[in-house]
């Protein structure tokens, strides 16, 4: 018996149920890609970010920018970017970005979830169908008779719905705690770089100043007005000089 013959014999719950298949398919498929792509470079940025934040803070700056498109290299980079340096500062860029990456990493949860809660039953709605349908086809006479093998028949084909449901439910509820488990694992190595570039940030801060002084002498040098040429201000308080003074009151 053929896939196609199983799945015409369980009756019309097989095409949610075969909905459901395809969602939960495309779900696992893009995240186990988007996994694979983490854990096999996650472990060499985080390295690579901590050994120059120990001697340059802008090498491991310029080292976690070039790692943002990867969950941990925006993780961090987010407080080496910030121009304010304190601690506080330092400290709320890595948990703001944590609870935003994680977050990210859920993203297909809520359709596994939904297709473990409603592949069984759509499974069970269609083999009580089933179940009704061959029933109606016994007669009271007919018990004990060879008619009544049909039926029998029947009822085996409509436990098939039952039996796909259960399939994938089954194969999402795997996948699903496959992911949860990755994102455990993430909430960990997140808090460990996390407090391993904390401990390298209260041990030697980095020094912005250069920066900042940098800065003001862009915008200062943008701001900037050519003196007029040399004249006497009418509005100024200065004194004025002696042939200003012979020139205006020639009497003295």
């Amino acid at each position: 018996m053929d896939i196609l013959d199983l799945f015409y014999k369980g009756g019309p719950a097989m095409w949610p149920l075969l909905a459901l298949s395809i969602l939960a398919l495309s779900v696992i498929f893009e995240r186990l890609w988007f996994w694979l792509r983490i854990l096999t470079q996650e472990k060499e940025i985080v390295e690579r970010v901590l050994d120059a934040a120990s001697e340059n803070w802008q090498a491991a700056a310029d080292i976690a920018r070039q790692a943002t498109n990867q969950p941990i290299g925006r993780f961090l980079y987010a407080p080496l970017r910030l121009v304010k340096n304190d601690a506080e500062s330092f400290r709320l860029a890595l948990e703001a970005t944590a609870e935003d990456e994680i977050a990210g990493m859920r993203r297909g949860e809520k359709l596994l979830e939904a297709v473990i809660a409603l592949a069984p039953l759509l499974g069970l709605l269609g083999t009580v169908l089933g179940l009704i349908q061959s029933l109606r086809a016994i007669r009271i006479g007919d018990l004990g008779t060879e008619s009544t093998a049909g039926v029998t028949t029947g009822i085996g084909e409509s436990l098939i719905s039952t039996a796909a449901g259960l399939i994938v439910a089954i194969v999402a509820l795997v996948f699903y705690r496959l992911f949860q488990s990755f994102i455990v694992n993430q909430v960990k190595v997140f808090r460990k770089a996390g407090n391993d570039m904390e401990l390298l940030y209260r041990q030697s801060p980095p020094d912005f100043s250069n920066n900042t002084s940098i800065v003001l002498r862009e915008s200062s040098r943008d701001n900037f007005t050519p003196p007029r040429k040399r004249g006497r201000n009418k509005f100024s308080s200065s004194p004025e000089s002696p042939e200003e003074n012979d020139s205006i009151n020639p009497e003295q």
